[in-house]
């Protein structure tokens, strides 16, 4: 059957592999419809992705229905229409037992340390589908996305009235916009890019905004956005050295800074004049909690998150080599791309 890998670096190749084995007891047999591409496959395209490996068969962001379930299987039942949670964790290790599936001592991201949905067909354990009848392909491919901005706002947990600086427009930044909304605070969003800042106000409905310029004047704008208070939760889903070791200076007294991007880059930030004076509390947000994603499956199916404005570019699976390029330009207007598989 197709599938496209990632040979090394820079390097697709399209490929043919054998079919998968039948499903295995507590396993699912899946086709897979659409497969969304996010920050990890473009940095991983780059070379840039510190946990990526090759040659690999990319793509977790997946939208799949299901062929034939194994022995055990109850959540599933063939003709499903799922959302693929893609953290395949071990279960037995001191994070799991303690329910930290997400920060699993032995994780695997599929597409990342081990071949993912850039392919036909494709078995996974059934304990990470999440059946989405209400969906179509599209929508289930963007549950993961949400569920990363989802898990990043948990962590932080903002309160009604109090303002969540995101730093970094991109599709991780847009989901952390959405749950933030969710919890009843004042989003103000910050990016270096213009265009990604009019899609924040104009599809988002965030008014507050203002275009990063690595300066006072950025200290300037939140103080104007917040009368004055700066920033009582920072989340910072940029993945750049300089932006997440600045990120404390926008806080408030007593805030929560959360790092949702990831960098290969040791940080430095000043302890005593900002970190311990402010008592900040610093966090990290990986991945996201399996119980993430019915929630926001229920969430698209009501309507109370609307994805219409998030997919801005469709291609078939054969034109991805030709194609992929194009979506790390900025100014193509890409927000999140979907391969039809």
């Amino acid at each position: 059957m197709k599938a496209l890998q990632l040979e090394k670096p820079l390097a697709w190749r399209r490929v043919e592999i054998p079919e998968p084995q039948p499903p295995g007891p507590g396993e699912a047999l899946l086709r897979v419809h659409r497969v969304g591409i996010c920050g990890t496959d473009l940095s991983g395209y780059l070379g840039k992705m510190p946990f990526f490996s090759y040659p690999r068969i990319p793509g977790h962001e997946l939208g799949v229905e299901v062929l034939a379930v194994g022995e055990g299987v109850s959540n599933v039942q063939p003709g499903d229409r799922c959302s693929v949670e893609p953290y395949i964790n071990c279960q037995r290790c001191y994070a799991c037992q303690r329910g930290y599936t997400n920060a699993c001592q032995h994780h695997k991201t599929l597409g990342v340390m081990c071949d993912g949905g850039l392919a036909e067909r494709i078995v996974l354990p059934a304990r990470k589908l999440h059946p989405a009848p209400a969906l179509s392909h599209d929508q289930a491919a963007l549950v993961e996305t949400l569920a990363i901005g989802c898990h990043a706002i948990d962590r932080a947990q903002p309160r009604p009235g109090e303002h969540v600086l995101v730093i970094g427009a991109g599709p991780i930044g847009l989901s952390v916009i959405e749950f933030a909304r969710l919890s009843g605070a004042k989003s103000v969003v910050t990016d270096l890019q213009p265009s990604r800042l009019a899609f924040v106000r104009e599809k988002m409905r965030v008014p507050d905004t203002f275009q990063t310029r690595g300066d006072d004047s950025d200290f300037e704008s939140l103080a104007a956005l917040s009368s004055g208070q700066m920033a009582d939760v920072i989340v910072d889903a940029t993945g750049n050295a300089r932006s997440m070791a600045r990120a404390m200076d926008f806080a408030a007294h007593g805030a929560r800074v959360v790092f949702v991007g990831i960098t290969q880059q040791n940080l430095e930030f000043p302890h005593a004049p900002v970190l311990h004076r402010r008592e900040l509390t610093l966090m990290a947000s990986r991945n996201a909690r399996t119980g993430d994603f019915p929630r926001i499956i229920d969430l698209i199916g009501s309507g109370r998150i609307d994805t219409r404005p998030w997919i801005t570019h469709h291609a078939r699976m054969d034109d991805v080599p030709n194609m992929f390029g194009q979506w790390l330009d900025p100014a193509t207007g890409v927000i999140k791309a979907v391969v039809e598989v």
